[in-house]
C-alpha cells in the first residue's frame, strides 16, 4: 500500500533530514512512527502528502510514484488520504458539522450525500449529538475526535497522523487509538507519528523508530 524505497530529503540549510529510508506498509496495517524530536517524523508525512518532495528515492503508494506526480494530480491524492494534526487545525468560527463535511465540499460532494457521510463520521467518534457545536465549546479530546472524523469523512486507503494524542491524557489518548484500530480493521492504512513510547508498548502494531532521519530499529 505505501512503500518508501531508500528515500532521502535534504534542505539546502540543514542538509539531510531523511537518509536512506525503506519500508512498506501493506493494506490494512497499523504502525507508529517513533523518535527524537528532530528525527524526521514530521518530514516522513508531509512527504507521503505530498506537501514536501523528497529528494532521492522513490515513495509509492498503491504502486504510484508521488515523488514524480504533476502538481495538479497532488489535490486528487489528498482526497484518499486521512490526514490528522497534533493541533487539530479546526475552523472554530464553523460548527462540529461544517468542520468535518469541508473535505467533501471542497471535492464536489452532493448535499444530501454530505450529510449522510458526515454523519456517518460523527457516530464513529462519538460525535453525533454535538454537530451543531462549535469546537472551542467542546474539550480537547472532543475536538481531535472532530479532526479524526474529518480525515475519515472522505473514505481514505491510508489514515497519516502526526501526535495525534499528544495534548491528550493517558485515557483519552488510548480512546483515540482504539479508534484508529477501528478503522484499521475495516481495511484502511494507519500510520502514527507519536512520541509516546509507553502508549505504543501497550499496542501490539509494528514500531518504526527513526534517529537523525535514519531507521535505527524495526520492531515487529
Amino acid at each position: 500500500m505505501l512503500t518508501f524505497d531508500h528515500v532521502f530529503k535534504r534542505y539546502t540549510d540543514t542538509g539531510d533530514i531523511l537518509t536512506d529510508v525503506s519500508f512498506h506498509l501493506s493494506e490494512g496495517e497499523m504502525a507508529f512512527l517513533t523518535g527524537h524530536s528532530g528525527a524526521g517524523k514530521s518530514t516522513l508525512l508531509k512527504l507521503v502528502a505530498v506537501i514536501e518532495r523528497c529528494s532521492r528515492g522513490q515513495i509509492l503508494i498503491d504502486g504510484q510514484n508521488i515523488c514524480r506526480m504533476h502538481d495538479r494530480q497532488i489535490p486528487f491524492l489528498r482526497r484518499r488520504l486521512g490526514l490528522i494534526f497534533q493541533d487539530y487545525k479546526l475552523l472554530f468560527n464553523r460548527t462540529v458539522f461544517d468542520n468535518v463535511a469541508l473535505p467533501l465540499i471542497v471535492a464536489g460532494v452532493g448535499r444530501h450525500e454530505v450529510a449522510r457521510r458526515v454523519r456517518a463520521a460523527l457516530d464513529k467518534v462519538g460525535l453525533l449529538a454535538k454537530e451543531n457545536k462549535f469546537p472551542l465549546t467542546l474539550s480537547g479530546g472532543e475536538q481531535q475526535r472532530i479532526g479524526i472524523a474529518r480525515a475519515v469523512v472522505n473514505k481514505p486507503a491510508l489514515i497519516l497522523a502526526d501526535e495525534p494524542t499528544g495534548n491528550l491524557d493517558s485515557q483519552l489518548s488510548a480512546e483515540i487509538m482504539h479508534l484508529f484500530e477501528q478503522f484499521k480493521q475495516v481495511g484502511v492504512t494507519v500510520l502514527i507519528a507519536t512520541h509516546d513510547i509507553e502508549l505504543v508498548t501497550k499496542l501490539n502494531h509494528r514500531v518504526l523508530q527513526l534517529d537523525h532521519g535514519a531507521f535505527i530499529k524495526y520492531h515487529l
